[in-house]
């Protein structure tokens, strides 16, 4: 039963991975180092119960959003 949300989880980062990466022209290389930053996987993965109820835009819409916020962030603290 684990195995499957397992798989269920991983099939849904893939599709929303391969979606934000068109949406942002982004390589899959570029994506990764996005990803090492701002843990967009990591994001869907705990956020899975909701998001997957959600349609792709919407998810799409909320990552940007924890994106911005997360540049916003570093961007003030940097300033410090």
């Amino acid at each position: 039963m684990e195995n499957k949300r397992f798989n269920e989880i991983a099939y849904f980062q893939i599709g929303i991975a391969r979606k934000y990466m068109r949406r942002h022209n982004l390589t899959p290389l570029q994506f990764v180092e996005m990803d090492k930053q701002y843990r967009i996987l990591y994001f869907l993965e705990i956020g899975y119960e909701p998001f997957h109820l959600t349609g792709d835009e919407g998810v799409l819409d909320e990552l940007d959003e924890i994106v911005a916020e997360q540049r916003a962030s570093f961007h003030s603290g940097a300033r410090m």
